[in-house]
């Protein structure tokens, strides 16, 4: 099975560990490494913008500045420590030939993909990518979606979750890529036991991928195979989310704390 990892350069967690992992059970045949420019990020942040208002903007970024002052550190730890973790359980980053550009939908990414004649590729970005990129693995281009979906689309998925106190859907889907956002073929979900309080949803959101990497590398490898069936997920409510608010964190935070008074 030949594989391909797209993701951000500043994220070690995917350069590093899951490279690691995707070469312990696959021939990694290359990695795109996305360098996002300064307008791309404006970009989101507009996107947001339009979508929630002023208000709702003011809430992400007081968010932002929480996270900032109040989980980095403890973030960073964790991040730090899972790296290592992931490292020295399946090797150092192996020496794989890298593609650097600043939009996955770069006609290079369209070359180098048909180049390398991946059977998966693992997509671990927040760009969209477009039909000319995802439909060039024969097995299809993957996402490791941090929410249960149908549920819990878009990028923050274990977040609004834990704010909608909907507990048993922090998780992580496995889903194959389509036109959509978040719409493509379920081909499992994922959970762990977290711990809301002690950790942050970005922590939370990786590692609920680093607790299931053995359940994961079996289920790549039956997709490469032809015997995964995906999960059917009809008739499930479908809901696309934005990013994370400070509101709603801390309402989040309130509530768990009655539970475990009340509890």
């Amino acid at each position: 099975m030949r594989t391909v990892l797209i993701c951000h350069a500043d994220d070690a967690f995917d350069r590093r560990g899951l490279a690691s992992w995707l070469a312990s059970f696959s021939t990694l045949a290359g990695v795109v490494v996305l360098e996002e420019t300064g307008a791309q990020k404006r970009q989101r942040y507009l996107r947001e913008f339009r979508r929630v208002g002023l208000l709702g903007m003011l809430d992400v970024a007081a968010m932002r500045v929480y996270q900032r002052i109040f989980q980095r550190r403890a973030d960073q730890a964790w991040f730090r420590h899972a790296l290592a973790a992931m490292e020295a359980r399946y090797g150092p980053t192996p020496e794989v030939r890298e593609l650097h550009v600043a939009r996955g939908g770069d006609r290079r990414v369209v070359a180098f993909l048909h180049e390398l004649r991946p059977d998966i590729v693992l997509a671990r970005c927040k760009q969209l990518l477009p039909r000319k990129v995802f439909s060039i693995p024969r097995d299809g281009t993957f996402v490791m979606h941090p929410g249960i979906c149908p549920e819990y689309r878009n990028a923050h998925g274990c977040f609004w979750a834990i704010a909608e106190r909907d507990l048993g859907r922090v998780g992580m889907t496995l889903l194959r890529i389509d036109a959509g956002i978040d719409t493509g073929p379920v081909f499992g979900h994922y959970r762990y036991d977290f711990d809301e309080r002690r950790e942050s949803h970005a922590v939370i959101q990786a590692r609920v991928v680093l607790e299931n990497l053995d359940a994961l590398a079996v289920r790549f490898a039956q997709i490469h195979a032809g015997t995964a069936t995906p999960v059917d997920t009809a008739g499930r409510r479908s809901g696309e989310w934005g990013q994370p608010r400070l509101s709603r964190h801390l309402r989040a935070r309130r509530a768990m704390r009655v539970a475990e008074v009340n509890g």
